[in-house]
């Protein structure tokens, strides 16, 4: 099989282009940059606004797996937003002109996506059917309301392409965990074994996640199931208050205690870390309808045994995807 991962070079295009060549699938990303830290996959440039021989690999290929889009994990100032927006929609729109041109379009383009599309909401939990989208709900920053307009904007280009021989899925996806360097799961547990992993801002709001092998294993899922298209969400089916959460994931590294943070100190961390205190105060309680209907089995349902496979894992050298 063939799968072409348009910005495949960040955190989770490591992890899955890893993960596909590795079993023999030939894999290649579409980056900016001139090669990639993977010797068993093929990096072919394009700048993500315009096409150019880069289409080419899209036709006749398998599958394509758009990953591309600036990292939410900044501070939201006007120039950072604006690149999060314009890599997002651009990439999207001329990814979905060279499905619509090819000779031999591929059978499924998945397309990345957020689960921050659904309001901040603490009372019952989003699926794909019920689920309330954010951005006009009350109580919070309207600053918010951007991640939220990003998402749909982003979701919109995918069904605006005109590929009816290639099916679309948008991936609505929760924080991936994962010990790959990078990515949240290495932040928290950071924090965490510095004695930061405390409830924050009371802790009651929700936080939806996917372990990594889960998220690899949906995708998979995804690509055969020819019934499902629109919006899936990539999320455990055991979202927990973020109080919980720092409990599990500090007794599976073995921390006593964390310290708690108010919400006036989540914004004076976010500006350290360079991030933004929405990533932390949002309550995303997510949960992935679509997938069981479908009959997807999750190995890392609850929490508590996924953190404690994530802190193994991090420990050793080797981390890989099992």
């Amino acid at each position: 099989m063939k799968v072409v991962i348009p910005g495949g070079t960040g955190h989770l295009g490591r992890v899955l282009s890893r993960v596909l060549a590795a079993r023999g699938d030939e894999v290649v990303v579409l980056t900016r940059r001139e090669a990639g830290p993977e010797p068993s996959v093929r990096y072919v440039r394009w700048d993500g606004r315009s096409a150019g021989p880069w289409t080419g690999e899209i036709d006749g290929c398998d599958v394509v797996l758009n990953l591309a889009g600036r990292s939410v994990n900044c501070r939201y100032t006007k120039e950072n937003l604006r690149e999060m927006w314009n890599s997002r929609i651009d990439s999207a729109r001329v990814v979905g002109g060279a499905i619509e041109r090819a000779a031999r379009p591929p059978g499924v383009w998945l397309q990345m996506s957020t689960a921050t599309i659904y309001a901040h909401r603490h009372d019952a939990p989003n699926d794909e059917t019920t689920g309330i989208l954010g951005g006009d709900e009350p109580g919070v920053p309207p600053y918010w309301a951007y991640s939220v307009d990003i998402a749909r904007a982003w979701e919109r280009e995918q069904e605006r392409a005109d590929t009816p021989r290639t099916r679309k899925v948008a991936l609505r996806t929760a924080m991936v965990m994962s010990p790959e360097p990078g990515g949240a799961f290495e932040m928290l547990l950071r924090l965490t074994r510095l004695g930061l992993g405390g409830p924050v801002a009371g802790g009651a709001q929700y936080m939806s996640w996917i372990h990594e092998d889960d998220l690899v294993r949906a995708i998979d899922f995804l690509v055969t199931r020819d019934e499902v298209s629109g919006p899936v969400n990539l999320a455990a089916p055991e979202p927990l208050p973020y109080r919980e959460f720092l409990r599990a994931l500090r007794a599976a590294a073995g921390v006593p205690f964390g310290l708690p943070a108010t919400k006036w100190m989540a914004g004076i961390g976010a500006f350290v870390l360079r991030s933004d205190p929405e990533l932390l105060l949002k309550s995303r309680r997510v949960v992935p309808g679509r997938l069981l209907e479908a009959g997807f089995a999750f190995e890392y349902p609850a929490w508590p045994a996924a953190a404690e496979d994530l802190v193994r894992r991090s420990r050793s050298p080797l981390r890989t995807v099992s």
